[in-house]
């Protein structure tokens, strides 16, 4: 079980495709420039910056479901970068999210969803008060099969960008061109948690006591939001707090 939990903490944001995709259930399978119009018709572009990019998170979110399918086109968000958030999560990582970045093009995907996927998407995302739904306009999206967006939809930190040295801290599993700032590890950044807020636990238990004890996963972040850097953005529409 320690193994599990670690794995899933520390595996964060899991694996991210070099093309877009389509989650079917369990299933997985490529998605191709002839389908695009049908796929993304009556669908709303939720933009995933952290796990929400990985086939992995995306069936374990939905495959219990009986709802469509979930296109996930790859693109590439102008001026903005995926950074660490000043919260831990329930199982254990350092999540992430959408921060201005400008110069920055940032290698993301856009969930297309059905609003039979919205209630299950806020209830994994809206559910510990981590994050608000919003409305992003007035930006510059490009997609794997040339689709332009200007507005997009996405979950919005309440806690902010996790800032420790004045500066946010992007994934670097996450690709992106012409960072701002130095981009870390989900291990190194944990490590750096660790030291800050429980530096008498080894690792594993660091890790394994986000996940099991609420009351230090919340000291934990509000030691981080301490750190929270908020974000701002002159077409910002907060929709579901």
């Amino acid at each position: 079980m320690a193994n599990e939990i670690l794995d899933l903490a520390l595996g964060y944001p899991y694996l991210l495709p070099r093309r877009s995709y389509i989650v079917d259930g369990r299933n997985v399978h490529d998605m191709y420039a002839g389908e695009t119009n049908d796929l993304r018709r009556g669908r709303i572009p939720v933009l995933a910056v952290g796990s929400n990019q990985s086939p992995e998170q995306i069936v374990r979110k939905f495959s219990h479901l009986d709802c469509p399918p979930i296109p996930c086109e790859r693109c590439e968000v102008h001026d903005f970068d995926s950074v660490y958030s000043a919260h831990v999560t329930g199982y254990g990582s350092i999540a992430s999210c959408l921060h201005p970045s400008p110069g920055t093009r940032v290698t993301l995907f856009v969930n297309w969803l059905h609003e039979d996927h919205m209630p299950r998407m806020h209830e994994t995302e809206l559910g510990n008060e981590n994050y608000c739904y919003a409305a992003l306009e007035d930006i510059r999206i490009v997609t794997e099969f040339g689709l332009e967006l200007e507005t997009v939809y996405f979950y919005c930190s309440n806690a902010g960008a996790f800032a420790p040295n004045g500066a946010p801290v992007p994934l670097a599993e996450v690709p992106a061109q012409n960072r701002q700032w130095q981009a870390r590890s989900q291990r190194e950044m944990q490590n750096e948690i660790h030291a800050m807020t429980a530096p008498d636990l080894n690792f594993e238990g660091f890790i394994t006591s986000s996940v099991s004890d609420t009351d230090e996963r919340n000291r934990r972040k509000a030691v981080m939001r301490e750190f929270g850097m908020p974000f701002s953005h002159k077409a910002l529409n907060i929709i579901n707090l």
